[in-house]
């Protein structure tokens, strides 16, 4: 944990070297404490680990640059942190954007970058993304990163979502399920950047695919 915070801060002070320390600080211990609620399964900061992990790995392959891959981490820490599964759809990513915009005023940022951060936290609503804009693409393709995971981590996340989700009983759940993965799966392409295409395409189509048999 103390890790992540050094990673937030870092990059806090990367895009907004005037923020102040005890801002700084205040803003990411409340998003750990989010991203910690004894509630979460797969929303977890493993899942935000993840995501840097996936975007560290699209910055060295080129896909997006220092800048847009630091904007990134800061728009992971932000995108799951309101999360309740008994909210309306979208509702949890409207949220989310807003305290964004809320904590990145507090902390100095300017208002484009504020800007592309809360639009990369509401695209994570429907995952629909016009065009490549290099950032925007980077930060789809991170957060969709574990539909191509090990098949071992892949039935892990499947598991933890179905955790998530104990209180939907299992035919509606099967049912709601499908109907969010399935048309990843019937999309052109399910990732949006040249690298991810070429690394994590196919094995997302050949989970995807092992889980909606399951569903059915």
């Amino acid at each position: 944990m103390p890790a992540l915070i050094t990673w937030w801060t870092l990059d806090v002070r990367s895009l907004a070297p005037a923020a102040h320390n005890d801002t700084v600080t205040a803003v990411g211990s409340s998003l750990l404490a989010r991203w910690t609620e004894p509630t979460r399964r797969y929303h977890t900061t493993t899942h935000l680990v993840e995501m840097f992990w996936a975007l560290e790995d699209l910055e060295l392959a080129g896909a997006v640059d220092d800048r847009g891959g630091t904007l990134g981490r800061v728009a992971a820490w932000f995108h799951d942190a309101v999360y309740d599964p008994q909210a309306v759809p979208g509702a949890n990513e409207a949220a989310s954007a807003d305290l964004a915009r809320e904590s990145l005023r507090q902390l100095g940022f300017d208002d484009d970058d504020r800007q592309t951060v809360a639009a990369l936290v509401e695209m994570t609503a429907g995952h629909d993304l016009d065009g490549d804009e290099p950032v925007g693409a980077a930060f789809h393709d991170a957060d969709l990163w574990v539909l191509s995971a090990p098949e071992e981590r892949f039935d892990e996340y499947c598991a933890q979502v179905r955790e998530e989700y104990a209180h939907v009983d299992e035919d509606a759940y099967r049912a709601g399920r499908a109907a969010i993965l399935e048309p990843l799966l019937h999309r052109d392409r399910i990732y949006r950047t040249t690298a991810a295409l070429r690394e994590w395409e196919a094995a997302a189509r050949v989970n995807l695919g092992r889980e909606l048999a399951r569903l059915r």
